[in-house]
């Protein structure tokens, strides 16, 4: 059974679906999941697909979306602040925690693409959860992503000190579109990205294309994997693609080998976007997570 929900993060409103096992008994306990979407994205874009396979598992489970996105509350639309989103997953750890079919014992937290990089550094620093799965997980930071020739002064840290100074100056919000055909400018560059978050956006009527300047410089400064040797022992699972062009696979291994156990890496031969919905690989990566889940929540 899902359920239209909504909890507090600073204030604003987190738009969620709850999903409750149709055979839970009334009064039993369950281990639950809290998940929410990769960057700009929200719960209709495919991860309702994820949570109906969680729940068919036995796990409760809280999809959320972030503070201003999807049916979120919070102004200017498309503030993506990592750390931000952080702090809306551990205010959805908290509601979960206090609700009466969950077991605050058992709670994992589960995330994608950008949320599986937020998940690798919520799990270091919120010992609430007893088990992570990080798919297709941002591992990129400063030094592996977006540091130029001199570390400083590439036309993007430029881009970016511009609109820094127009908002001084004038208080507007810049904002960059997500995706765009090819030649247009975007964050995702590509044809891959852009028809594949396309596709899933029709889907999603509260999606924007679109996230504020602002937060390309706070994602700039994030690094989601500085911590990972720290999240041990909670059980730690990664699933990536061997051909994600986004997130280049031997970052993913790199990241992965710093970790401390009890961790496992399934690597999948498809593409980044493939794991949403395709098959074998959408089946292959959530039965996986159940497994992990189900074996460590327990």
């Amino acid at each position: 059974m899902r359920y239209d929900v909504t909890f507090l993060s600073r204030q604003l409103r987190c738009a969620a679906w709850l999903y409750v096992p149709d055979d839970l008994a009334k009064g039993e306990k369950a281990p639950a999941i809290v998940m929410a979407h990769g960057f700009s994205c929200v719960k209709e874009q495919g991860l309702d697909r994820f949570a109906d396979r969680f729940a068919a598992a036995g796990f409760v489970v809280l999809l959320f979306d972030y503070r201003y996105f999807g049916q979120s509350e919070g102004e200017p639309r498309g503030q993506l602040f990592p750390c931000a989103q952080i702090e809306d997953y551990r205010n959805a750890l908290t509601w979960l925690t206090g609700h009466s079919q969950v077991d605050p014992e058992r709670i994992g937290a589960w995330g994608t693409s950008f949320s599986g990089g937020l998940v690798l550094h919520l799990s270091v620093f919120d010992q609430r959860v007893k088990a992570v799965v990080a798919q297709v997980p941002s591992v990129l930071n400063y030094e592996n992503c977006w540091a130029g020739a001199s570390g400083k002064e590439e036309p993007f840290a430029r881009f970016l000190l511009q609109d820094r100074i127009a908002r001084y100056r004038t208080g507007a919000v810049g904002t960059l579109k997500v995706v765009a055909p090819e030649g247009e400018p975007s964050v995702l560059s590509g044809q891959e990205s852009y028809e594949a978050l396309t596709a899933l956006g029709q889907d999603a009527p509260t999606w924007r294309n679109g996230v504020t300047v602002e937060s390309l410089e706070k994602i700039r400064e994030f690094d989601p994997t500085r911590y990972i040797q720290f999240i041990a022992p909670t059980p730690l699972l990664i699933v990536g693609a061997e051909q994600d062009s986004l997130i280049p696979a031997p970052l993913v291994a790199e990241a992965f080998e710093r970790a401390g156990e009890p961790k496992e890496l399934l690597m999948l031969p498809c593409r980044h976007f493939d794991l949403y919905g395709v098959e074998p690989w959408f089946s292959r990566a959530a039965d996986a997570a159940v497994g992990w889940f189900g074996k460590h929540l327990a």
